[in-house]
């Protein structure tokens, strides 16, 4: 088994590294990719040494089994037929191919043998925030058709990467020490502040990140008319996403009914306890694999409503973890 990591210096390349080991994938050599300035940097897996290799228009990818790619939508676009032309498949991190026709988009405990049908030897991994949800909403969907979801997400600085979690790091200290924070990678400060603001703006007033949500969310759940609205916030945590979840189903489904679901399903732990102040934060559970659910509860305004909250891990889940879970339930379908 090859298998390749391009961006590998990334956060979520790194935590490729970190999710493959955990998860005893079987490689035989790996591997490592990124751009001039990240090339010649080395990286050590299963106690051996690995030097990343500038990523470039040739065959170094003859061979290679599976390609987990993280190094952002243009570079994947502009050698997606360099990485796939011999075969391999590429698991695309990147927003580059989600809505194509042709190819997948895919998280294992929804749609998993949907990967099976990549023409184009793509197969995308979707927006982190979609992973998390459509993962909570199977089981629910299983018990009674889900016709639309409300949805409002506090996502960590992780969401935008290693140096957004440094400057988050940094604003914190410069203003413990009385200074002017630093402020580059968010629309303003992070630090002590939220920000409803995350990709761009368009036309309908929706961001792109919360329009992800609304079309990725259809795609994955083979469901083209379950609607998704949705409010996207940066919150200033270091990593792992939250969501509070609305969503109306066609028949009524009891709290008994839902946590039994959730409790059942694949991904997912159940953490909801009020009366011991049990429930999901983003604190405990970063680092961790599972989708967490919790305050599960009745919508007061709608008969066929539930309403929950999820947190998981934005890195693990929401990137790198749900790609290689993608490789691991083709192989074990094989």
């Amino acid at each position: 088994m090859k298998i390749a990591i391009v961006g590998a210096s990334g956060a979520v390349g790194q935590e490729f590294l970190r999710v493959l080991d955990e998860q005893n994938f079987p490689i035989d050599e790996l591997l490592l990719f990124g751009s001039s300035r990240s090339a010649g940097r080395s990286y050590t897996f299963r106690g051996k040494e690995y030097v990343v290799k500038e990523l470039c228009h040739n065959d170094d990818f003859q061979g290679v089994d599976f390609a987990f790619v993280s190094a952002g939508a243009s570079t994947s676009k502009e050698f997606a037929e360099t990485i796939t032309k011999h075969g391999t498949i590429m698991i695309d991190n990147s927003s580059a191919f989600r809505m194509d026709e042709d190819v997948p988009l895919v998280v294992p405990e929804v749609n998993g043998d949907d990967a099976f049908n990549a023409p184009r030897n793509i197969i995308a991994n979707p927006n982190c925030t979609t992973i998390q949800m459509v993962v909570a909403l199977k089981p629910i969907h299983d018990l009674a058709t889900i016709r639309r979801v409300h949805v409002a997400t506090y996502q960590a600085a992780s969401g935008a990467g290693a140096a957004a979690m440094d400057e988050l790091k940094e604003q914190s200290a410069q203003i413990s020490r009385g200074e002017e924070p630093t402020v580059n990678k968010f629309a303003y400060q992070l630090a002590f502040n939220v920000i409803p603001h995350i990709d761009v703006f368009t036309d309908n007033g929706y961001t792109k990140e919360e329009m992800k949500m609304y079309n990725e969310t259809k795609k994955i759940m083979h469901a083209p008319t379950l609607d998704v609205s949705a409010t996207c916030v940066r919150v200033p945590v270091m990593r792992a996403h939250s969501e509070a979840i609305w969503v109306e189903t066609e028949k009524p489904v009891t709290t008994e009914q839902a946590r039994a679901a959730f409790e059942a399903a694949q991904g997912v732990v159940v953490m909801d306890n009020p009366a011991n102040k049990e429930y999901p934060m983003p604190l405990m559970m970063a680092g961790k694999d599972p989708v967490y659910v919790g305050r599960i509860r009745r919508d007061l305004t709608n008969e066929c409503g539930l309403s929950f909250w999820t947190v998981s891990d934005q890195i693990k889940k929401g990137a790198a973890l749900n790609a290689v879970q993608i490789a691991l339930y083709m192989l074990a379908k094989k």
